[in-house]
């Protein structure tokens, strides 16, 4: 297999020397690791172990219930930053806040006098945040309005300061653990989801573009007729092309991995053999794509368009571009038959989730049996002219 081993260098070698390959290889992956790392933060917003929530909150007056919202709003992972009035903006523009909290005046004093208290909460956090941002609001409020009773209650009639301390630092009788089931933390998120997805996305991209193009010029331009009549059989110069794609696209899934780790800090987990497979295995995958459409394509310009279009679609369906798991169950349904779907299951199961390496085997078993059937099928596609 010298011959294919001869035609794998040449093919990397041209590939390398492209400035649109290196340009998809080097810059652009941490360019969109950081872009959709930082969009993708919000996902997971108040979950467990996130960042507590902003919250801006009004209220002119609150008297000593202030102390006790705000406890309950920093147990429901809320930072609360209390104003007697929010003032306009300077501009002119009056932008709101992004999360506001609205008493009506003299809170405490109209609880004390049993009047009722109105609360608004304005947000403009997205509709995937911002049903679970009002139960956490209404969670805590409630909560004070229970403590409110207890501590009357306690104090026989009168709510006082110290009621309210005298409630908090009594035990609960009743307390509700909740946690993960099994190894499964929260619904991926930054960092953690956009690495693995923008890798598995521009692998497919760079061997569906770049990969395909190269082998439509080399038609086009008689180089594969040539091959033809030199001393190198159909199977080693098939061999060599894929061995040139498999080589282009294990280059990328490690530039992005040593880019993922020194730069933003990305923890592989606890199996990063495992990991690794995963991603060898989607790196064989996309080197037969690449392979297949650039036997079909006719022309350069068919072959970039078509793989552009197909890397898109696969990867926004296959959860590359946000979290599958906030997704309904019929795009989750779907992500389970897609190539992309298998490797970013995979790489949850192994990174987010700490599933253990054996929850990977068959989405590794299915990326290679799909690359060695893809394969096959661009063998018998290949022509030379």
């Amino acid at each position: 297999m010298g011959n294919a081993l001869f035609i794998a260098i040449h093919d990397i070698r041209h590939q390398l020397r492209q400035g649109a390959t290196l340009l998809w290889l080097v810059v652009m992956p941490p360019i969109f690791f950081y872009f959709i790392g930082t969009v993708t933060g919000g996902f997971s917003s108040g979950m467990s172990g996130a960042t507590a929530t902003p919250l801006i909150i009004e209220a002119a007056s609150p008297g000593f219930l202030q102390e006790q919202i705000d406890l309950r709003l920093r147990e429901n992972d809320f930072a609360p930053e209390w104003r007697e009035r929010i003032e306009p903006d300077p501009s002119g523009e009056d932008k709101p806040p992004v999360r506001k909290l609205v008493f009506a005046p003299n809170l405490t004093n109209k609880i004390l006098a049993d009047e009722v208290v109105t609360a608004r909460y304005d947000t403009s956090a997205s509709s995937i945040s911002r049903d679970y941002e009002t139960i956490r609001i209404y969670r805590s409020l409630y909560t004070v309005l229970a403590d409110a009773v207890a501590g009357t209650a306690q104090s026989g009639g009168s709510l006082s300061p110290e009621a309210l301390a005298l409630l908090n630092a009594g035990p609960r009788i009743w307390q509700l653990e909740s946690g993960p089931a099994g190894n499964r933390r929260e619904i991926p998120r930054g960092f953690e989801q956009s690495i693995p997805g923008i890798m598995v996305m521009f692998t497919l991209l760079v061997l569906l573009t770049s990969g395909a193009s190269q082998l439509t010029i080399e038609r086009k331009q008689g180089l594969l007729r040539r091959l033809a009549s030199a001393p190198i059989s159909r199977v080693e110069l098939v061999a060599g092309k894929w061995g040139g794609r498999m080589t282009l696209a294990l280059l990328q899934v490690g530039i992005a991995l040593l880019m993922g780790t020194l730069v933003f800090s990305m923890h592989w987990g606890p199996d990063l053999a495992m990991v690794i497979l995963v991603l060898a295995g989607w790196a064989a995958f996309c080197a037969s794509a690449g392979l297949l459409l650039g036997s079909l394509a006719s022309s350069e310009g068919q072959a970039s368009g078509l793989g552009v279009l197909l890397a898109n679609v696969l990867a926004a369906l296959g959860g590359c571009w946000w979290p599958i798991e906030i997704t309904p169950d019929w795009m989750q349904f779907i992500q389970k038959l897609l190539p992309t779907g298998w490797a970013m299951d995979a790489l949850h199961k192994l990174i987010s989730f700490e599933a253990g390496a054996l929850s990977a085997v068959p989405h590794v078993a299915a990326l290679f049996i799909a690359a060695l059937l893809v394969g096959l099928l661009a063998v018998n596609r290949f022509r030379y002219e």
